[in-house]
């Protein structure tokens, strides 16, 4: 089973990109990326990529970000 763990500064989005832990990431309760790295990030937007040709852009005001942690 896994923990989520809610990504919500600059210091959380640093974190994950440098470790290379897998995020889900949510959009109007939906889930719209379900286990993908953080490639980029900035004030705006993040970038997540799951597969070598697969990335996606996601707003940063629009979107909610979990880290996924094994226990």
């Amino acid at each position: 089973m896994s923990l989520n763990r809610r990504l919500l500064t600059d210091a959380d989005f640093e974190e994950a990109l440098q470790k290379g832990t897998r995020i889900r990431v949510f959009q109007d309760n939906h889930i719209v990326d379900a286990s993908s790295v953080i490639v980029r990030f900035d004030e705006h937007t993040v970038v997540t990529q799951s597969t070598v040709s697969d990335l996606m852009y996601h707003k940063r005001s629009a979107c909610e970000f979990f880290d996924l942690r094994k226990r």
